[in-house]
């Protein structure tokens, strides 16, 4: 295998930069299992995926935004110029996702990537709480998707 082939296939993240990346996760669901559910001022959540090739389960914390009284926004960013590992799994195998929050069992889910209107007015009340948002997209140089989870 080239090293542009391995580039591609790890999406451009060394073993090392892999390995502490799966420690912090790991280190994060802890806190939230332990009923704190707050990385860096924003409220965040295990999103339980299925590897799109792997077939394997995979727990990420990720950030999210209430959207209603039973709904959760989640907005795929990272990954610089394409969708995070999580985001490809979450939409390659969308049946099998669920989420845990602090202090309470894993809720299975159903994912919908927001478009258009409701997609702007999502993407507003999201920078709106948290501007960062809006300056990492800009030097991503992409739209980054919004995803729409509702309990199943």
């Amino acid at each position: 295998m080239t090293k542009d082939q391995k580039t591609r296939n790890d999406g451009g993240h060394g073993a090392v930069s892999r390995w502490f990346q799966h420690r912090m996760n790991a280190r994060v669901n802890r806190k939230i299992r332990k009923g704190r559910g707050a990385f860096m001022g924003m409220d965040v959540l295990i999103l339980h995926t299925v590897g799109r090739h792997s077939g394997q389960m995979r727990e990420t914390p990720v950030a999210w935004f209430a959207d209603g009284e039973d709904a959760w926004l989640i907005v795929a960013s990272g990954g610089k110029n394409r969708d995070p590992d999580w985001h490809l799994n979450l939409m390659g195998r969308p049946g099998r996702a669920s989420i845990e929050l602090p202090d309470r069992p894993a809720v299975p889910v159903t994912p919908q990537v927001l478009e258009g209107a409701e997609r702007e007015e999502a993407w507003r009340r999201i920078t709106a709480a948290q501007p960062r948002y809006e300056k990492y997209q800009r030097k991503s140089g992409r739209e980054y998707p919004i995803v729409r989870l509702t309990p199943r």
